[in-house]
Protein backbone atom coordinates (compact mmCIF):
# COMPACT_ATOMS: atom_id res chain seq x y z
CA UNK A 1 0.00 0.00 0.00
CA UNK A 2 0.89 3.49 -0.99
CA UNK A 3 0.27 6.39 1.24
CA UNK A 4 0.79 9.79 -0.62
CA UNK A 5 1.57 13.10 1.91
CA UNK A 6 0.71 16.23 0.93
CA UNK A 7 1.23 19.64 2.69
CA UNK A 8 -1.63 20.82 3.76
CA UNK A 9 -3.03 24.47 2.94
CA UNK A 10 -3.19 27.43 5.19
CA UNK A 11 -5.23 30.12 5.43
CA UNK A 12 -3.77 33.50 6.35
CA UNK A 13 -6.13 36.83 7.19
CA UNK A 14 -4.62 40.24 7.11
CA UNK A 15 -6.15 43.55 8.37
CA UNK A 16 -5.50 46.04 5.33
CA UNK A 17 -5.75 49.58 4.01
CA UNK A 18 -6.83 48.68 1.05
CA UNK A 19 -9.33 51.26 -0.06
CA UNK A 20 -10.36 50.34 -3.87
CA UNK A 21 -10.09 48.19 -7.09
CA UNK A 22 -6.74 49.71 -8.15
CA UNK A 23 -4.75 48.83 -4.91
CA UNK A 24 -6.28 45.36 -5.46
CA UNK A 25 -5.00 45.57 -8.69
CA UNK A 26 -0.83 46.07 -7.19
CA UNK A 27 -1.30 42.75 -5.33
CA UNK A 28 -1.25 40.57 -8.58
CA UNK A 29 1.56 41.06 -10.26
CA UNK A 30 3.20 40.10 -6.25
CA UNK A 31 1.03 37.41 -5.43
CA UNK A 32 1.68 35.59 -9.28
CA UNK A 33 5.68 35.72 -8.45
CA UNK A 34 4.56 33.44 -5.01
CA UNK A 35 4.38 29.80 -6.20
CA UNK A 36 3.75 29.13 -2.71
CA UNK A 37 -0.01 30.92 -3.06
CA UNK A 38 -2.95 29.00 -3.86
CA UNK A 39 -5.06 31.47 -3.60
CA UNK A 40 -6.08 35.21 -2.43
CA UNK A 41 -8.89 37.78 -2.38
CA UNK A 42 -9.28 41.38 -0.99
CA UNK A 43 -12.80 42.31 0.72
CA UNK A 44 -12.87 45.90 0.24
CA UNK A 45 -16.53 46.41 1.47
CA UNK A 46 -15.37 44.76 4.89
CA UNK A 47 -14.98 47.36 7.77
CA UNK A 48 -11.09 45.87 7.91
CA UNK A 49 -10.79 45.57 3.90
CA UNK A 50 -9.71 42.01 4.75
CA UNK A 51 -6.60 39.93 2.55
CA UNK A 52 -7.42 36.36 3.04
CA UNK A 53 -4.47 34.13 1.00
CA UNK A 54 -4.29 30.29 1.07
CA UNK A 55 -1.24 29.09 0.82
CA UNK A 56 1.29 25.86 0.34
CA UNK A 57 4.97 25.47 2.01
CA UNK A 58 6.58 27.65 4.17
CA UNK A 59 4.54 31.22 3.55
CA UNK A 60 4.35 33.21 7.01
CA UNK A 61 2.81 36.08 8.10
CA UNK A 62 5.54 38.26 8.30
CA UNK A 63 6.54 37.45 4.70
CA UNK A 64 3.26 38.40 3.69
CA UNK A 65 3.33 42.05 5.77
CA UNK A 66 6.66 42.54 4.42
CA UNK A 67 6.14 41.97 0.81
CA UNK A 68 2.83 44.37 1.26
CA UNK A 69 4.89 46.90 2.90
CA UNK A 70 6.95 47.03 -0.42
CA UNK A 71 4.42 48.27 -2.53
CA UNK A 72 2.62 50.12 0.01
CA UNK A 73 0.06 48.53 1.73
CA UNK A 74 -0.31 48.30 5.49
CA UNK A 75 -1.36 45.18 6.76
CA UNK A 76 -1.68 43.38 10.36
CA UNK A 77 -2.45 39.64 11.20
CA UNK A 78 -6.16 39.64 11.55
CA UNK A 79 -7.00 38.38 15.43
CA UNK A 80 -10.47 37.99 16.60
Amino acid sequence: MRFRFYRASRVLVFKTDIENHEKVKLLKPVFDELHSVIEWSVDTQDVDKVLRIETKGSMTERKIIDLMSTIGVACMVMTW
